[in-house]
């Protein structure tokens, strides 16, 4: 379908930005600790397996990026561990090529993560907005945001329904095999194998086009029309 060509489906891996709690310097440490402090059951320390989520103790790591050329799917991922240089890569990409009105960005829970997460990131790193992520003083109706667990809900306000789960009810091949988003910081710091989580990155940027594709009822998209750039 025409709309497709106008979005840019997106997909980010995340790491906080020291692997262990102990390795904090003692001022985050202390803000960390000010963040959970009225965490009764678990201490803070024990919280830092979910600081890769936050944007204020963590940063991105990969961008995956992929978006329709006719028929054509072409996929991307922009990584390293220079944060800076992958959030400017990203803004010379998105200003270069989806900077109209009727370009949008899609992503699965986007407006809770994948979006704030990115702004927050560009801000901390002393960086311009790209056009397509600047919100503020915008009007709802406004925003050229998809979100397809946004989607999934219709209206409702039931809990977080996964990209795995979508695919799974979709019968779309799920594109969590030899990794998921827990072990992410694990494959970082550990294994160092950045390649590895591009791989799952990018799986998850087909994935989530397939399942856009399912709420438009666009034609399925197949191996044969993937092409990695």
């Amino acid at each position: 379908m025409d709309e497709l060509k106008h979005i840019l489906f997106i997909d980010i891996e995340t790491v906080p930005q020291t692997y262990k709690y102990e390795e904090l310097r003692p001022d985050t440490r202390n803000l960390w600790d000010t963040k959970w402090q009225y965490s009764k059951d678990i201490s803070a320390e024990q919280h830092y397996g979910k600081a890769g989520i936050f944007a204020e103790f963590a940063k991105v790591i990969s961008i995956g990026l992929g978006y329709y050329n006719g028929k054509e799917f072409r996929v991307k991922c922009i990584s390293g561990d220079d944060e800076k240089k992958i959030l400017t890569e990203f803004y010379d990409l998105a200003n270069k090529y989806f900077n109209k009105k009727e370009h949008c960005l899609c992503a699965h829970n986007g407006k809770e993560f994948d979006y704030p997460f990115l702004c927050r990131r560009f801000l901390v790193n002393g960086l311009k907005l790209p056009k397509i992520l600047q919100i503020q003083g915008k009007k709802p109706w406004e925003i050229q945001h998809l979100d397809t667990m946004e989607l999934w809900k219709f209206g409702d306000h039931k809990n977080y329904t996964s990209l795995n789960l979508l695919a799974h009810v979709f019968n779309i091949p799920s594109p969590k095999d030899d990794m998921d988003g827990s072990m992410v910081s694990k494959v970082y710091y550990e294994e160092k194998d950045l390649k590895k989580i591009n791989t799952y990155c990018m799986k998850d940027v087909i994935t989530l086009a397939r399942v856009y594709g399912r709420f438009i009822a666009a034609e399925e998209l197949n191996e044969d029309n993937i092409v990695y750039i």
